[in-house]
């Protein structure tokens, strides 16, 4: 196993850049996931700790070694893509042994490493079977098993769920997670779904545009967002957001653009004339018939333990997700509480957030 170290990594098509002086360093037996929207440059990057990408500038270390001009087979890396890669004219057996074959390595040690990994993933009842006889999850642990029996200093993981469906996915993020802590290998893996991110990682890299925004282990990043970039995109369903101005009579309130005032558990660092951003959890809204900000519904979506319902409030649409089986149809009035310590609060203009210090959920 190795570190990984990214130096003022940065990466054009032709005058087109997609990386913009990325740095940071992942710790030996580490998993690092990399996640944001598409185009954020995420695969990119991973394509270039591959050696896939050439480098236009920075560097890359993996176990101390500079590798910018290593080619991927001397960088001791083992990728598993999207797409699986099997070979499909070979058995189970065969792709797991194909490129210790083109390594030279003696065929009782080829043999032995296959029958390694394949207890590893539980492949052993499929070592004679071929890509076509196998489901996409079989597909995707035998990729994984390719990699293993290589015994790289980094795996490099390239949405290797994308192709699977909801159910299967969860099962494979289990068997992912299980890998990673019976081998102790340094990981990088890069996804779109948070889920996986919040899921699966020791800590969460988050692109946009090709610069890094935050990083940190899941918990950090969704307690302590860096800005409504990352407060939205950490958290299902995704984080809501209010824009108002701070009561002028100092009260914890935050008023609306209509004049509605919204009751806040606590007033944020003073933001002068500038909108505020109030961002709420969905759940961390609830029903307050009494005192609550009238909203109304126009979405009903149960899903047997909690009801998701879309409100509109003051022209601003939000999600809330509430335990109860509520007895409402669109169309009907709410009234709902966002005054939990579990908020934050953003500058309108520069998207930041406004509190400093930490802020945890309670309970």
């Amino acid at each position: 196993m190795a570190t990984v170290e990214i130096a003022d990594l940065r990466k054009s098509f032709g005058a087109f850049p997609v990386v913009h002086g990325v740095s940071m360093g992942f710790k030996d037996g580490e998993f690092i996931i990399l996640v944001g929207p598409s185009g954020c440059g995420k695969s990119t990057l991973l394509r270039m700790i591959a050696g896939l990408e050439d480098v236009t500038s920075g560097t890359i270390s993996i176990g101390g070694r500079v590798v910018n001009a290593l080619s991927p087979k001397e960088r001791n890396i083992a990728m598993v893509f999207q797409n699986y890669a099997l070979y499909p004219q070979m058995t189970v057996a065969q792709n797991l042994g194909f490129s210790l074959e083109l390594s030279k390595m003696p065929k009782p040690e080829i043999e032995a490493k296959i029958k390694e990994s394949a207890e590893i993933l539980g492949l052993t009842p499929l070592l004679d079977r071929k890509p076509s006889q196998l489901s996409g999850g079989q597909r995707q642990r035998v990729a994984m098993g390719r990699a293993i029996v290589r015994d790289p200093e980094v795996f490099l993981f390239d949405e290797p769920l994308s192709n699977l469906d909801a159910n299967l996915r969860v099962k494979m993020r289990a068997e992912i997670k299980a890998l990673h802590q019976r081998l102790g290998s340094t990981i990088v893996y890069v996804t779109h779904d948070q889920v996986e991110a919040m899921t699966m990682a020791d800590r969460i890299v988050v692109l946009r545009s090709g610069k890094v925004e935050q990083i940190g282990t899941p918990m950090d990043l969704f307690d302590n967002p860096k800005n409504m970039f990352v407060a939205g995109f950490l958290g299902s369903p995704a984080m809501n957001f209010l824009t108002g101005r701070l009561a002028a009579d100092g009260s914890a309130a935050l008023v609306l653009g209509n004049g509605e005032r919204v009751a806040l558990a606590r007033r944020p660092p003073a933001a002068g004339d500038s909108d505020v951003v109030l961002g709420v959890r969905p759940q961390d809204i609830s029903p307050d018939p009494e005192n609550g900000t009238a909203a109304t519904v126009k979405v009903i979506e149960p899903t047997g333990t909690e009801t998701h319902v879309l409100v509109e409030l003051a022209g601003q649409e939000i999600t809330c997700v509430l335990g109860a089986r509520l007895d409402i149809n669109p169309g009907d009035e709410i009234r709902l509480s966002f005054a939990t310590p579990a908020a934050h609060f953003f500058d309108a203009k520069t998207e930041a957030r406004l509190e400093t210090g930490s802020t945890k959920h309670e309970g």
